[in-house]
């Protein structure tokens, strides 16, 4: 997915045309023929005409459009058109994973012990409104993001590295936090509690993009994020309502390095049906399918059946994990012993072929993908060589945990995503086989971790024992990988990635690892972490997910950037 044979000239920006958006171009003579996983070797089809509207669909809505409240992978990968961060990845596949300076001039300069890190801004940038932007508009971002009431949706780094001593927000905390200091506006210090040699990856997060203060509204900003980026919303966002992204005037190409402003328009469409988009990307009348994970089976099916169209499509595998979770906050799951019942009835080959088959992913055993570093491979709970289960195991785990006929519990997924519900419904048939009955119950992929699978209290409540979710690495280590699903420390009860992991142990492993300096110790402690927590059997991981992408023949530019879970880059999409 790294071995890229193609370069880009004009500073590696990147563009692409969409004809069937209001516009037309040709193919630079340097692109490559179109053919399959040819996105994921290269860049396809060059452009860097200007002009049109790029359309998006996503077949649901938006965890928040504020860049301190947000988790998903395709809105990282979306909001750097309106909100630059101190760090960013580069905007070529070559560096694609490679951490380059945004609103900072370099990437951060650690003291000797790994606890302060110092940025320094670049001059000249301001928001869509023409005022500069400081470095207390950063401090201030990142201490509004550490409200996890207000913000319950977002990663929870900062308050876990950070020197925070409880701190929980400007709205709550009158007090600024002393773990930031501002020295002058284009300075900015951050002091850890510990050593943390990764730390320029925390500030790659969206949490770092600047808010003006005065302009501030708590919860309700997600309706207008005041932009640094080179496109602005054109009013207001409205939860559940489509929207439009125009140019900001106050936005300067000398100021960034990894973006530009070709089209004129970015127009996004909110819960259109899957089905839908997949026929408006065959047919050429849409861009891309925002939430990347790529077109269902049936389309997938006829896609595979025409070379023509297949020449058109991309199917790499990422470092996403789609897995599910067993809660052991609701009965009978308290008891190990019906969790492990769960794992060996799980039927992964029909999950599997739920996400199209092989070409939807390969099966997993573990919660570290293969391309993650640190992976090891080990199966604590092999499913039979044909991946339907091991009901012989499941049933001795029932007896174990007392429940020898089985039980009831609820399976919950995301309503807008087929593949997911595709998924449960064959996770719910393999339980059948050894007695535990299954209710699924769908709730919209906005508010899932917010107010459902994330919730706490919802779960217990109303016994949600079983939750369908996926998860990709924040960046490319262990820690990048692991720490937000597994880490005690990360629950905060309302907004969790993590759904079930408290031993305690797990955060002293993870810390050990962090102060190990030599990196190979350091990724075989995170093969350990895997371990540790699979033994408990809270998580089902099932694949190791791919997506067979269809790229309209009229896009151009296209290339697959592992830095976003292996979507197509959404900075490099223009319309001419």
């Amino acid at each position: 997915m790294r071995n890229v044979a193609y370069l880009l000239a004009a500073g590696g920006m990147l563009a692409v045309s969409l004809a069937a958006c209001g516009g037309s171009g040709g193919t630079s003579s340097g692109s490559p023929a179109s053919s399959f996983n040819a996105a994921v070797n290269g860049v396809v089809n060059v452009s860097t005409k200007t002009g049109g509207i790029v359309k998006y669909a996503n077949s649901g809505d938006w965890d928040d459009m504020d860049p301190g409240d947000t988790y998903y992978a395709y809105t990282w990968n979306f909001d750097r058109l309106f909100a630059r961060t101190l760090v960013t990845f580069g905007d070529t596949p070559q560096t694609a994973t490679t951490l380059v300076p945004d609103l900072a001039t370099n990437l951060g300069t650690p003291s000797k012990d790994l606890k302060t890190w110092t940025y320094t801004l670049r001059p000249g940038v301001k928001f869509e409104d023409g005022t500069p932007v400081t470095s207390k508009d950063v401090k201030y971002a990142v201490e509004r993001s550490m409200d996890s009431t207000t913000f319950p949706n977002g990663p929870t780094y900062f308050a876990q590295v950070l020197d925070a001593k409880g701190y929980a927000g400007p709205y709550k905390d009158k007090t600024p936090l002393k773990a930031i200091d501002t020295p002058n506006d284009s300075t900015i210090v951050f002091h850890l509690a510990a050593p943390f040699a990764e730390f320029d990856y925390l500030a790659m997060l969206p949490d770092t993009a600047p808010v003006p203060q005065a302009k501030d509204t708590g919860a309700n900003y997600k309706s207008h994020v005041i932009s640094t980026g080179p496109y602005m919303f054109q009013g207001n966002y409205t939860p559940g309502k489509d929207f439009t992204l125009v140019k900001n005037p106050n936005w300067s190409q000398s100021t960034d390095s990894v973006r530009h402003q070709y089209a004129d328009q970015i127009q996004v469409q909110i819960n259109a049906a899957a089905p839908d988009i997949d026929n408006r990307l065959l047919a050429g009348t849409l861009g891309v399918d925002i939430t990347g994970s790529g077109v269902l089976p049936a389309t997938q099916a006829k896609i595979l059946l025409d070379s023509k169209l297949k020449q058109y499509t991309d199917d790499a595998l990422t470092t996403r994990l789609w897995m599910s979770a067993i809660s052991p906050t609701v009965a009978p799951f308290d008891n190990i012993h019906c969790r492990k019942a769960v794992e060996y009835a799980t039927d992964k080959t029909a999950m599997q072929t739920a996400f199209g088959g092989q070409l939807g992913g390969d099966i997993a055993t573990t919660l570290l993908p293969p391309s993650i570093p640190g992976y090891t491979k080990f199966d604590d709970y092999p499913v039979g060589p044909a991946g339907h289960g091991d009901l012989t195991m499941a049933k001795q785990e029932l007896t174990a945990c007392g429940k020898p006929n089985g039980f009831t519990t609820t399976i919950i997924a995301r309503a807008e995503r087929p593949k997911e519900v595709a998924a449960a419904l064959a996770w719910q048939q393999g339980l059948a086989q050894i007695g535990i009955k299954t209710d699924i119950k769908k709730f919209p992929q906005g508010d899932y971790f917010k107010l459902y699978a994330g919730n706490k209290a919802a779960v217990k409540k109303n016994g949600y024992g079983l939750m369908m979710y996926g998860w990709g690495a924040d960046w490319n280590d262990g820690y990048g990988d692991l720490s937000q699903i597994v880490d005690p420390r990360a629950i905060h009860g309302v907004g969790d990635t993590n759904l079930g992991v408290t031993d305690p142990a797990v955060s002293a492993l993870i810390d050990k690892a962090l102060q190990t300096t030599d990196t190979s110790a350091r990724n075989t402690i995170w093969g350990q972490v895997d371990k540790m927590v699979m033994d408990e059997a809270i998580y089902v991981p099932f694949l190791n997910a791919k997506g067979l992408y269809y790229r309209p023949p009229n896009l151009k530019n296209v290339w697959v950037n592992p830095a976003f879970n292996g979507q197509y880059d959404y900075l490099s999409i223009s319309a001419n």
